[in-house]
């Protein structure tokens, strides 16, 4: 018995030596007859096992007879070898485990059972494995290839002609290496938390620690300075540091591609957080610029109390005669603001030639009617004449002659305004969000419309908005031959967005077939209007026409400009720029000059000069026509 197993032993070692490489010996040490494993039926294989009860018994198996999928442990390096191409162990219930006794021991215990079946199955799961891994390698080498050309587009439009410069919104240091230190540390900073997130990623738990403490470190000194003159003096040094901590960073971890992608991932997060802020900033400026500050809604409530007990109602009685020659400067102002009213008629008229030859009608709204009124009766410019009336009084405008009074009464409009089954505009972004400002449901702001039918005795009125200033003598502009144009205005096609197509949907074919979508936009805010002019060309029926087709907002949105624009198409004679500049309600950066030497400057825009939205160096010129010394302005805390 000892010695056949000290046979079964040595066979089982040679067929296992002999399939090592995939291939088999030419010879047989059990054979009789000369030959090679091919003559498998021939070899017998003698093994002693111990069963289940704990009995010794012996087996005997032809080769012939061997499974494919019987396996042995190698004893001296733990690979598995395989007889007759592969050994996969014999599915016996009753084997729980081989024992050899050639001299040294060794146990042999065949591997866990496994049918082809479950080979068959392992098999597809790592083909599936493989086409699965270059799948997503494919995918992700799209997604590079993606976000390479969408960081070449971003890169184009990047504004290069200011260099140097890391905060070109700052112009206090010009210097062109003022600001180098602050633009490495920021630098710094960025690729510290590019490294910081792969060290993360790859467990290096004390490189990502140390990172991040330098970038909150370096976080710390540059703050919010725009300069390194406004850098910590100890700016440098932390600079070297962090430094040093990168150049560990990039010996560890640097690798091309992942550096690239985490960089252009960094870049896309920066940006959807930019677009979201920049959503909330244009929210919380539209609701700043629509909320009425405490001051400003002081001041009506004062005048009004006044105007009824002091009994104020009764005078004032105004030279009928006046208001109604058309040889005199007539200026048209309708609002319901009383402070910014009272700035356009004191810049007016601290520059008129002739004060006494100026009459200004003024417009408001019922609530504002005794505050505009009591203003001017106590407040009246030197010489001038003040006419103030109340747009409710006006019975000829109702909603059967006024197409867009009958619409603002629609219940279309009411839902696009009031119904809260809407989106937020913050939710919603900014798109259309300037549209739904309350001041394009006052009638005050389409009146303009109406100048023939609020002044039939005149032939030339100068349109003012209340959100102006005048700097210069206007009376000019009534000797400007206006060729037979109905509206003199300063057009504002110089920049490529403020031409047509910015205003109207030349997607609808009714606005394409009737408009150039590059004519010239033109500026609302400081026209002349021939009168005359308006009566023969019906350009309030013209208004009406199209505000009846626009009634459901798909050829242009809600605002005058629009409709202005289309009403008196190839109507405009354009005035030199220098009467009217606009932009100071938006613009930081309009040329001061230009500013200066305007006859008109306009706050277009949501940064009003009475509100704490203003650009702070565009507000001296508005402001140094506020009566700051006036007691009721005292009394509401106006200041400047």
């Amino acid at each position: 018995m000892g010695f056949v197993m000290s046979c079964c032993f040595l066979l089982m070692l040679l067929c296992f030596a002999c399939h090592v490489d995939g291939r088999y010996l030419e010879q047989s040490i059990f054979h009789a007859k000369k030959g090679s494993f091919a003559d498998e039926e021939d070899i017998k294989i003698i093994a002693t096992y111990s069963h289940s009860s704990g009995e010794v018994r012996m087996g005997i198996v032809r080769m012939k007879d061997l499974s494919n999928s019987w396996a042995w442990e190698n004893p001296v390096d733990g690979n598995h070898g395989r007889i007759n191409s592969l050994l996969v162990e014999k599915t016996m219930s009753n084997h729980s485990e081989m024992r050899f006794d050639g001299g040294s021991g060794t146990q042999y215990r065949p591997v866990p059972p496994s049918s082809p079946l479950k080979l068959k199955r392992q098999m597809m799961r790592q083909e599936r494995r493989v086409l699965r891994t270059a799948e997503l390698l494919q995918q992700g080498k799209e997604k590079d290839d993606q976000m390479v050309e969408s960081a070449i587009e971003r890169s184009k439009n990047l504004d290069t002609t200011v260099k140097g410069k890391y905060s070109i919104w700052r112009r206090d240091y010009e210097n062109p290496n003022s600001d180098s230190t602050l633009k490495l540390m920021r630098d710094q900073i960025i690729m510290a938390k590019a490294y910081a997130t792969i060290a993360k990623s790859k467990n290096n738990t004390s490189l990502y620690s140390a990172l991040m403490k330098r970038s909150r470190e370096s976080h710390q000194v540059t703050g919010e300075a725009s300069s390194d003159a406004e850098l910590h003096s100890s700016a440098l040094d932390q600079a070297k540091a962090m430094g040093h901590i990168l150049s560990l960073a990039k010996d560890q971890l640097y690798d091309c591609l992942t550096v690239a992608r985490k960089l252009r991932g960094m870049l896309q997060s920066t940006e959807e957080n930019v677009n979201a802020l920049k959503k909330k900033s244009a929210f919380l400026t539209q609701l700043a610029a629509k909320t009425v500050p405490i001051p400003l809604h002081c001041l009506p409530l004062q005048l009004t109390a006044d105007y009824y007990f002091m009994h104020y109602a009764n005078k004032g009685d105004l030279d009928i005669e006046k208001i109604e020659d058309p040889s005199l400067y007539h200026y048209s102002i309708f609002s319901d603001n009383v402070l910014a009213t009272s700035v356009v008629v004191n810049s007016t008229m601290q520059h008129a030639q002739e004060p006494e030859k100026h009459v200004f009608h003024i417009v408001t709204d019922k609530l504002n009617f005794a505050a505009m009124k009591m203003w001017f009766l106590v407040n009246p410019p030197a010489k001038a004449t003040v006419q103030v009336e109340n747009i409710d009084e006006f019975t000829w405008l109702n909603s059967s002659y006024c197409s867009v009074l009958r619409q603002l009464e629609s219940a279309r409009i009411k839902e696009y305004y009031f119904k809260a089954n809407h989106p937020s505009s913050l939710s919603a972004g900014t798109e259309n969000l300037k549209y739904r400002n309350p001041k394009y449901l006052s009638m005050l702001n389409h009146l303009r419309f109406y100048l023939p039918e609020v002044y039939p005795k005149l032939t030339k009125i100068l349109f003012l908005d209340d959100d102006i200033v005048v700097q210069k003598d206007l009376t000019p502009l009534w000797s400007v031959d206006l060729h037979g144009m109905v509206n003199g205005a300063v057009e504002t096609c110089k920049e490529s967005f403020h031409r047509f197509d910015k205003y109207l949907n030349f997607s609808n074919p009714i606005i394409s077939e009737n408009f150039d979508p590059g004519a010239c936009g033109w500026a609302y805010g400081m026209n002349m209007f021939d009168l005359k002019e308006w009566k023969k060309r019906k350009i309030t029926e013209i208004y009406h026409r199209w505000q009846d087709m626009n009634e459901d907002r798909t050829l242009w949105k809600l605002g005058t400009l629009p409709p202005g624009l289309i009403t008196f198409y190839n109507l405009i004679y354009p005035l030199d720029r220098r009467w009217h500049v606009l932009g100071l309600g938006y613009d930081p950066a309009l040329n001061l000059t230009e500013i200066e030497n305007a006859a008109v400057i306009h706050y277009n825009g949501n940064y009003k000069p009475w509100l704490d939205l203003a650009v702070s160096k565009y507000k001296p010129y508005w402001s140094k026509y506020v009566m700051f010394d006036n007691p009721y302005l005292r009394r509401c805390n106006i200041s400047e």
